[in-house]
């Protein structure tokens, strides 16, 4: 898996940005080959993060062109600068998966080689 990372440590209203990207940026993810996942999170005090999940690097450089577009197009009166973006592979990830004969608290791990 692939996740791409954005925390913009300016923004009026993370909850605008929210709604904003429900109705606009989500239908076009959600079309995207490979999308896992977008996530918005409130940070406090200005900063708004948001991390999106693609099953690989290709999967998620194929839509990132169009994603950033909207951001600027329909974001920009939200936020100050620039967001500071982190992206890469998943290399390890904990679930809380409950299979059959297991009980809820244990946890499923996965782990990739580096």
């Amino acid at each position: 898996m692939y996740v791409i990372t954005r925390r913009f440590k300016s923004i009026s209203s993370v909850a605008e940005a929210a709604a904003r990207a429900e109705t606009g940026l989500a239908p076009m993810m959600l079309e995207a080959t490979g999308f896992k996942g977008y996530h918005i999170i409130d940070g406090g005090d200005g900063v708004g993060l948001s991390v999106t999940m693609f099953e690989t690097r290709e999967d998620a450089e194929r839509v990132k062109d169009r994603a950033l577009e909207w951001v600027q197009q329909n974001l920009s009166d939200l936020y100050q600068g620039e967001p500071e973006v982190t992206a890469g592979e998943v290399i390890y990830s904990a679930r809380p998966e409950t299979p059959v004969g297991r009980e809820a608290s244990s946890a499923e791990t996965e782990v990739r080689p580096h």
